[in-house]
């Protein structure tokens, strides 16, 4: 015969063992976030990519200088490519403190750097997202329609992926002129092609799903199809793409300007700053050190999350 204590102890495991068959399946969505903070290097380029956001955004209260602010006449021992200067680890209390020193034109190289992390995240978001719509869009066509539309639609991509992405960016800010408009548009065309290709491949494999030809027999529309069936299944490769697709894009950007074809002086951009102070590597490396510091921090936050979401949407890897 059981004993008080017994039968409290096998009523508790009974509501336990009902609780756990109650308890409500984690949802795809839920399941992918919970195995991405699982991942450390995700985590990690998070945490990267959430401080860069936080900086862009404060920019006006970081930044102890305006960007495009010449500094002669309004700050006293001002020079040109000073080195970093911080009071409180030594610096000569007489000199102006600049924390990461100034640049040819007296400018305070900090806040030229805070300010420039605006430029990039804005240009790697709108990139990445005007080539994800565009070749989601194509790809989405082209598979899932076939025939003569997706060879025109493929061979164009085809022509597109035969020219070096950096080369054909190049060429079209050649043709239409410099500037940071224009290098958009420039490395948002060259992207199109590794999304439209990739949305394709997809199309193709879901469309001849159970339960895509579960609503073609109800009567559902193709169109309704594609938007509701379809794509949404498809997007999960595309996400990762497109999150190592914005280092990509800050990189190429960085690229373009560094060769005069994207941002245009005074902007305060990371591709810039190392364009003009290229020559001063020897006499006042830190110009050149800590823009491109800046870049490969950036890129590599943005890979290691495209890594960890990689990582947390591939099934095959969390079994």
């Amino acid at each position: 015969m059981l004993t008080n204590k017994q039968a409290i102890e096998q009523l508790e495991a009974l509501a336990a063992d009902q609780s756990l068959l109650t308890e409500k399946p984690l949802s795809q969505g839920r399941l992918a976030m919970k195995r991405f903070r699982g991942r450390k290097s995700g985590m990690i380029g998070l945490a990267i990519v959430m401080f860069l956001v936080l900086v862009a955004i404060f920019a006006p209260l970081i930044a102890p200088y305006d960007p495009d602010d010449v500094l002669i006449g309004e700050v006293d021992n001002i020079t040109r490519r000073a080195p970093p200067c911080i009071h409180v680890l030594g610096c000569d209390p007489e000199l102006p403190q600049h924390i990461l020193g100034t640049d040819g034109n007296t400018r305070d190289q900090f806040s030229r750097i805070v300010y420039g992390s605006r430029v990039s995240l804005t240009l790697g978001l709108f990139t990445v997202t005007l080539a994800l719509v565009v070749g989601t869009s194509l790809g989405a066509v082209a598979g899932y329609t076939g025939g003569w539309l997706d060879n025109v639609i493929m061979r164009i991509m085809d022509v597109v992926l035969g020219f070096p992405s950096l080369l054909l960016a190049i060429t079209i800010v050649s043709v239409f002129g410099p500037g940071l408009r224009n290098a958009l548009i420039a490395i948002a065309v060259v992207s199109i092609p590794a999304y439209a290709r990739v949305m394709r491949a997809q199309v193709l494999a879901i469309k001849e799903t159970d339960y895509v030809s579960a609503a073609r027999a109800l009567g559902a529309a193709p169109r309704q199809i594609l938007l509701r069936r379809v794509i949404p299944n498809a997007m999960t490769p595309l996400v990762v793409l497109a999150t190592l697709g914005i280092a990509t894009a800050i990189l190429e950007a960085a690229g373009l300007s560094f060769l005069g074809l994207g941002a245009q002086p005074p902007l305060a951009e990371w591709g810039s700053m190392l364009a003009s102070e290229r020559n001063q590597v020897f006499t006042s490396p830190h110009l050149v050190f800590f823009p491109g510091l800046a870049i490969m921090i950036t890129v590599l936050g943005f890979n290691l999350i495209g890594d960890g979401l990689r990582d947390a949407l591939d099934p095959t890897l969390n079994r």
